[in-house]
């Protein structure tokens, strides 16, 4: 067999933590491009006290400066009594694997315990869709199955426990892997189409014989969809129908045509799914001849990867029809799994930026909180406070009026304070006298009863521009934000930081962020002292990650390190009902040259923070999800990008069925699966 070269062939990524194709497709090179953070992030009294010009901000006209009142940052406070609920009394029992090596082609779980997949890429949801046959794809065939690279995962089960719906991210495509060679341009847009039809979003019905078995998916599902980058999309909330998000298409600002970047997500109390458009910008060839483009894209493009903007001009926005059409991507996303004829929703309410997810939780007042990271170097930590309260009522119009909690709240962004003296945050990963890297932090509103506060920018800038309204107030630059969720059981919010190999160069050191380089990541553990709609917070670092046996000065919460797992570049996390933190990492082949997994993280008593691998993906994989249904005994994870690095014929992955050629001879492929575990 003739092996082809490598199609994509982007630079050494030394100073990140993916692999160079992963980085190319995934973000396009964002860690080799210039810094989109450039701010000094001065604080508010700084900015009050001289003019602020919307012009060198925007590029757009000038205006004074408003007040801005922040509250009075606050020692810890008690758990709110909204998480009241007693630890569980069943647990996930298993010994942890060990590290497994980063060439290694396998998908490893515990001793006596059994995995398989779900569903994988191109896996038919209708009937009336052929089987995947890698070499005849249409876009029409992958419009009707399971897309590529899953990430964002829950399975969400119905009241019998019998059935229910898996619903997932596409996050990005590789063609090196879905296709052969070729250089015709008619080839080449056609598979573009493809492309198109196998990201966004996908719901499947899933079903069992009986509760605490694997799942299997549903074709025909009455519930099955998939939603792509030509799903129509209502925008939400105060920027739709501004200025700022018309095109040519939609002259109303208030259809956008697709989703992109899908990474993580959230389960809502009221049934629908979130999802996070994070690495949209890549999708566009824009001129990037304003700050806000900037802040954004990091630099000019007039050509992408996927090659889109050469036939379909929303993606060209050098097109001034299109100038705003990126405008209209980087929100969170709202689909209702329960209703594949339902219009999904961006809501403009909770900012633009690249959104890693959404995890929603109800304060004590009933209002609804989501918090958010902005997956960049040297990028924010936000959280979205609802207008409306929560109805508990299972009615429909209950949840239709709960359905509308997200289009309307303020919108805030966190700035963290230590309380070390400057001089112990040394860089080194040595704590501060006191033991521990901690203190307080305040959320700082961008929005405040559906108005901006932000000196300078009108709601709808605020809301389309919200990285340059969180300079604007002097947020504090953060590890790249990823996944951050709020404990079901205690109510604290676990932020997963992956890494930040600039930190210490292009951001300062601080004492939430204080490793030079910062290669590995660290999980930062939020208790909010007024409630959890409050605007004060207390904050401490769990884990600075890493393996022990080569790192000097991890931490794991106090627990001794030659005990724990060796862990890098976490990503997603989750809980299970116990209150235990499961962390999913995505860069440690790149780190610490261990394939990446699954870890579960004790938070109380003695063995606090003691990490604990459950298990490993397969060779330049990315473990997704996950989700935790301890009490069955059953874990989930989306398996992305496997075999990454390899391209059709020169394979350097097999997964999830591992066969070299089929039994007609035609190459197989890897194929990004849901993958479930369990005992047996």
């Amino acid at each position: 067999m003739t092996i082809p070269e490598l199609r994509i062939t982007p630079v050494s990524h030394a100073v990140g933590k993916r692999s160079p194709v992963t980085c190319r497709l995934k973000c396009a090179d964002a860690c080799l491009g210039p810094e989109c953070n450039t701010s000094a992030n001065p604080h508010f009294r700084d900015i009050a006290s001289s003019a602020i010009s919307r012009r060198s901000v925007l590029g757009l006209g000038v205006a004074g400066a408003i007040g801005l009142i922040l509250g009075d940052a606050a020692g810890r406070g008690q758990v709110s009594p909204a998480f009241a609920a007693k630890p569980g009394t069943a647990g996930l029992a298993f010994d942890p694997i060990a590290p497994v090596g980063r060439l290694v082609d396998e998908f490893t779980v515990p001793a006596g315990y059994r995995w398989q997949p779900i569903i994988r890429w191109g896996d038919p949801l209708f009937s009336s869709i052929p089987s995947f046959d890698f070499d005849a794809q249409t876009a029409e065939a992958q419009a009707g199955q399971f897309g590529y690279n899953n990430d964002y995962l829950d399975i969400i089960a119905d009241p019998s426990g019998k059935t229910g719906v898996l619903v997932t991210n596409h996050e990005y495509v590789n063609p090196n892997l879905m296709f052969t060679p070729t250089a015709d341009a008619a080839e080449l847009r056609r598979r573009g189409e493809i492309s198109k039809a196998a990201m966004g979003m996908a719901v499947v019905e899933v079903e069992r014989r009986r509760v605490g078995e694997p799942w299997h998916y549903v074709v025909d599902g009455r519930r099955n969809r998939r939603v792509t980058v030509e799903t129509v999309f209502e925008l939400t909330g105060p920027a739709a129908g501004s200025d700022l998000v018309t095109t040519a298409d939609d002259p109303e600002g208030r259809w956008v045509k697709g989703t992109l970047g899908n990474c993580a997500g959230g389960t809502t109390p009221w049934g629908t799914v979130l999802s996070g458009e994070e690495n949209f910008n890549g999708y566009f060839a824009w001129a990037a001849d304003t700050a806000a483009q900037k802040r954004y894209s990091g630099t000019a493009t007039t050509t992408t990867e996927t090659g889109w903007e050469q036939y379909d001009a929303r993606f060209d926005a050098h097109d001034p029809r299109f100038v705003n059409e990126p405008n209209r991507f980087g929100y969170i996303v709202e689909i209702d799994p329960s209703d594949p004829t339902s219009t999904p929703r961006k809501h403009t309410a909770m900012g633009r930026f690249k959104h890693e997810g959404a995890n929603v939780t109800i304060a004590e007042d009933g209002r609804v909180v989501a918090y958010m990271g902005d997956d960049e170097r040297n990028d924010y930590l936000y959280k979205f406070v609802s207008k409306g309260r929560y109805t508990a009522a299972t009615s429909t119009g209950a949840r239709r009026r709960n359905m509308e909690l997200l289009s309307e709240g303020d919108l805030f962004v966190a700035r963290f304070t230590g309380n070390s003296p400057a001089a112990e945050i040394t860089g080194t990963r040595a704590l501060p006298s006191d033991g521990a890297f901690d203190g307080v932090g305040e959320w700082i509103a961008l929005t405040r009863d559906g108005e901006s506060v932000v000196p300078g920018m009108s709601t709808q800038q605020v809301l389309v521009y919200t990285r340059l309204a969180a300079d604007l107030v002097g947020a504090t630059k953060m590890d790249r934000p990823e996944d951050v969720e709020p404990s079901p059981l205690t109510g604290k919010v676990y932020l997963a930081l992956t890494n930040n190999s600039n930190r210490g160069r292009t951001a300062p050191l601080d004492e939430a962020n204080p490793i030079t380089g910062n290669r590995y990541g660290h999980v930062v553990e939020l208790t909010e002292t007024a409630g959890q709609a409050g605007e004060t917070f207390g904050w401490s670092i769990l884990l600075l990650c890493g393996d022990p046996a080569t790192t000097a000065s991890t931490y794991f919460a106090g627990f001794p390190k030659e005990l724990v797992s060796p862990i890098s570049c976490p990503d997603n996390v989750a809980f299970d009902s116990e209150g235990n933190l499961w962390i999913s990492t995505d860069g440690a082949p790149s780190t610490i040259g261990y394939n990446d997994g699954l870890f579960r993280v004790p938070l109380e008593g003695p063995e606090r923070g003691n990490v604990q691998q459950f298990l490993s993906v397969p060779r330049e994989a990315e473990t997704c999800g996950p989700v935790i249904h301890d009490r069955e005994g059953l874990v989930f994870v989306a398996v992305q990008h496997p075999g990454e690095n390899g391209a059709v014929g020169a394979q350097t992955s097999f997964f999830p069925d591992y066969v070299a050629e089929h039994g007609d001879g035609t190459v197989a492929a890897p194929r990004p699966s849901v993958v479930q575990v369990w005992r047996g």
